[in-house]
Formats: structure tokens, sequence, C-alpha cells
């Protein structure tokens, strides 16, 4: 009988470090990573969805990340499921160990449960249904990080990334680009930042002069900040939520907190200090240590197996 091949999955609310870790891992193991966050299968918005810069991917490969066009619309979990499994194929045919990372647990499910049916059955609804038998032999990481610590700092996140041109972006992306003529939003247009803009976007045209606008249009503007604000804060309790319910069905997810890194990091933004060497040097020991030796034990499994087969 063929063993099943071998994959390692991150997993986490947004924000804690996924996209990090992944590349972190991947370097010690010599891996490539699948993005599974399916706001970021699209070229476009690389701010507002928080896509992984050149530099931050370190010459790791990364698939599925940036690479179909905004306006192709929806990427069902069936069509991830295909994909994501066609890329697995490859990175296991040059030698190279598969790594998994995003936030978009419902698609999660979907690549890696035997007995996917992509109508009918969403697993994460009331009455809806997780599948514990696996499609491959599953390395399961959740990154953790206290809730409220989370907050605060997704909040200071959130002012960096309009600092650094998020909002123009949203604007330049509602201007140049159609939305799919559907009666909701679909594929990126439904990314946090797209739809609670829209509305201000359609009153106001787009300046930069924040300093010399109404009261009026100033507090509409920080109507859309908040709404996203509170919708990532959402989006988070949501897959917190998902990744429980796989725990409870049988998916042996190991949790690894990384709280202590997050309290650096907003002690570094509150104090204007870059702090990077002391958020690495909490990083490294409290995540990727632990992770490294997670991911090593999974694999030296395998090898264990295979010399006691021969053994026999």
């Amino acid at each position: 009988m063929k063993s099943k091949e071998k994959i390692v999955v991150i997993m986490g609310a947004t924000g804690s470090g996924k996209s990090a870790l992944s590349v972190d891992l991947a370097l010690h193991f010599k891996a490539e990573i699948i993005n599974s966050d399916k706001m970021q299968f699209y070229d476009g918005l690389k701010i507002t969805t928080n896509q992984s810069t050149m530099d931050e991917r370190r010459g790791v490969p990364h698939h599925l990340l940036g690479e179909l066009d905004p306006e192709e619309g929806e990427v069902t979990a069936a069509k991830f499921r295909n994909m994501a499994a066609h890329a697995i194929a490859g990175i296991t045919h040059r030698k190279k160990l598969p790594i998994l990372a995003g936030g978009s647990n419902s698609y999660i499910h979907a690549l890696l449960a035997k007995s996917y049916h992509d109508q009918g059955n969403y697993p994460f609804s009331k009455n809806g249904t997780i599948c514990s038998e696996l499609n491959y032999d599953c390395c399961f990481i959740w990154i953790d990080v206290a809730q409220p610590v989370l907050f605060e700092y997704l909040s200071l996140r959130l002012e960096k990334m309009m600092k650094t041109g998020m909002f123009e972006e949203i604007a330049e992306f509602h201007r140049t680009k159609k939305a799919p003529k559907e009666p909701v939003a679909v594929g990126i247009w439904k990314a946090i930042g797209v739809q609670e803009f829209d509305d201000y976007l359609k009153t106001y045209k787009w300046d930069n002069d924040k300093e010399n606008w109404d009261p009026v249009r100033q507090e509409a503007f920080k109507k859309a900040v908040r709404a996203i604000k509170e919708n990532t804060f959402q989006l988070t309790k949501d897959q917190i939520k998902k990744i429980r319910k796989l725990r409870t069905a049988g998916w042996e997810i190991r949790k690894v907190d990384a709280t202590a890194t997050f309290r650096e990091a907003i002690r570094a933004a509150k104090e204007r200090d870059r702090g990077d060497e002391m958020q690495r040097m909490i990083w490294n020991r409290e995540v990727v240590e632990p992770c490294v030796g997670i991911v090593k034990r999974h694999l030296e499994q395998q090898i264990n197996k295979n010399k006691r087969m021969r053994l026999m």
C-alpha cells in the first residue's frame, strides 16, 4: 500500500504569523509553500490582502499566491482542491516538502478531506460534518495568539497599512476594475477593505488631501476604517471557531502560542522602537523552534516506519 504524501499545514487567525512561520519552516526543511488564503489567490490588492512581498518570501517558492486575474471571479473550494493537489504533486515530485499556509479553513478542509463534496455540505455550518479521513499525512500547526493581544496588534497593523497605501490601492482598484455582475461580492471583491470603502468611494471622488476634507467626509472615512477593524476582528473569531471544530472532529492540530512575540511587536510600535531583533529572538524561541521539533518528529515517523517494514 502506497503511503500518503506528507504535508505541513499552518493554521491560525488572520495576522497571527502563518506566512512568516511557513517561510521559516520552508528554509529549514527545504520546502515549498502553497497559499490557502482565498483573498491572496489574486494578482492585486497586495497591501489590502497582506500578500507576502518577495523579500518576505526569502527565495522560497510560493504557489497560488497572486496568480489569478482579479476579474476571474470566485475560486470555489472544489477548484482550489484541484489546484492545490496539482501543486502538491509537483512539489513532492521535486522531493520537496509541501507547506500549506493560510486562513481559509473551508478550503483547507476541501483539499484535505477524503470525502469532500462541493455541494450539499458546508462543513462549518450548524449541521455540517467534518471529514476526519484525510488525503495526506498531515502535520497541523495552529499559531495561537491571545485574543486581546491579537486585536490590539491588528488595530496597529491596519493603521500601518493605511499609512503605506491601503486606501489608495483600494481606490485605484475600484476605479480600474469592474466588479462581476453578481448580486453579492465574489472573489477578491470580498476582501476586507474593498466593501467597507465601497459606499465612500461612490460618494466622494478620490483625493488624499485629508486635512481639507469637510467633517462629514472625514467621518465617512473613519466609519469605513472602523468597519474594517470590526470585520477583521469577526473574521479572526470565525477562523478560530473553525479550527476548534476541526480539532473536535479528530484533526490532530498542535497549538503553539505566539502571544509573547505580538506583545513585543505592540510595545515596539507604541514606543516607536523597531524592535526587530527582540521580536525575532522571541519568535524563534517561542514559535519557530517548537514548530521545527513538531515537523521533524512528524517526518521521522515515516522514516522509522519504513525501517520497520524493511526488517519484517
